[in-house]
């Protein structure tokens, strides 16, 4: 990899008219929300690449602008470019979106690696790797330590999206350059795109809803009711942030969309692939059924099992990770996880508004 600098990427960004010029972009990761964002950055006029890892899947969405396999329902913009080539999606562009999974995700940037000279990289895939707890933001700055980075995350159900229904999300970075690149590419009449410099916090919130859409999958599976669900709920978003401060993040991050609101939604929307694995879960099927009949990634597991050990090593209060481990894991009864939260009731409502003390 060539090194690069801020300089360098500054000077790699169209320098005419910022409002004509094309931006370049490339979306690694045809899955359905890798799909839906390369959709989004085509139709704001972006000279668009999306790259898929299966050459006769790239061939058929070119030729009929749909995505068979993930969003069977939608046409997509017909200026969407589709190449099984990553180094001819790579080379010489502006943006890399990064929609891979979790645990793949290291191995696509290394083969990136070569052909990366000033562009920048993002990712969008709101995962923990498996065993080294490393987030995706920490992985680019292993694998491609010279390129601007930043993260994606917020309530962007693919579906809503492609279909253009409003919605927002938020990109952070440390550099006001790379958040003002990501605006231009995906902010629209539709799809708003706001700005964060806690990289760590909103990385940290779309990683860990995941936990709590399993567990109200579950719930909803059980017909709990209204108020056992709000409860839930409510106190996901207290241990999440709970747990991001011990990391080191802001916990006013997790009231915008990269918290609450990407927790509300995928808490509550069957179409959230971790809903639907605890639903599944909830109905009495087995793990490795309720992610075969899924047929996509659901971050949610594992990240349930990398959380869970490392609240446990900075002992931090997890009732509900740990109650949902047990559940999957242990087979514990589905109750524990509403009874988990009946225990230790004189902790404050609202973490960080009483003094802290042990209670």
């Amino acid at each position: 990899m060539t090194e690069i600098n801020f300089s360098d990427f500054v000077n790699a960004m169209p320098t005419e008219d910022k409002n004509t010029v094309a931006l370049r972009v490339t979306v690694l990761g045809g899955g359905s929300f890798g799909t839906a964002i390369a959709n989004t950055a085509a139709r704001n006029g972006c000279d668009t690449t999306l790259w898929i890892r299966d050459a006769k899947t790239a061939q058929e969405i070119n030729e009929k602008h749909v995505n068979t396999r993930y969003l069977p329902d939608f046409k997509l913009d017909e200026n969407l470019k589709v190449s099984s080539d990553i180094e001819q999606a790579v080379r010489d562009k502006d943006l890399i979106l990064v929609t891979i999974p979790s645990h793949s995700f290291r191995s696509v940037l290394q083969q990136i690696k070569p052909f990366i000279t000033a562009q920048s990289v993002i990712s969008l895939t709101k995962g923990i790797e498996v065993d080294s707890f490393k987030f995706m933001s920490e992985i680019i700055r292993e694998e491609l330590p010279q390129v601007p980075y930043g993260v994606l995350s917020g309530p962007n159900l693919a579906k809503e999206i492609v279909a253009g229904m409003p919605a927002g999300t938020v990109v952070a970075s440390h550099l006001e350059l790379v958040r003002f690149a990501v605006q231009k590419a995906l902010h629209s009449a539709l799809f708003r795109v706001f700005a964060s410099d806690d990289v760590h916090g909103v990385e940290l919130g779309g990683a860990l809803k995941n936990i709590y859409a399993v567990a109200m999958g579950m719930a909803a599976a059980h017909k709990v009711g209204e108020n056992t669900r709000s409860m839930i709920l409510t106190r996901a978003l207290a241990e999440m942030s709970r747990f991001a401060v011990k990391l080191g993040a802001n916990p006013l991050t997790f009231l915008g969309l990269s918290g609450v609101g990407d927790l509300f939604a995928t808490c509550t929307s069957p179409l959230s692939r971790n809903y639907q694995i605890g639903f599944a879960l909830g109905q009495g099927k087995t793990l490795e059924q309720a992610i075969k009949d899924l047929g996509q990634t659901a971050e949610g597991i594992n990240t349930i099992i990398q959380v869970r050990k490392r609240a446990i090593e900075l002992d931090v209060y997890m009732p509900i990770t740990n109650a949902l481990y047990e559940v999957i894991f242990e087979h514990a009864p589905p109750l524990n996880i509403a009874l988990s939260l009946m225990k230790n009731g004189h902790r404050s409502d609202v973490e960080f508004v009483l003094p802290h003390r042990d209670v």
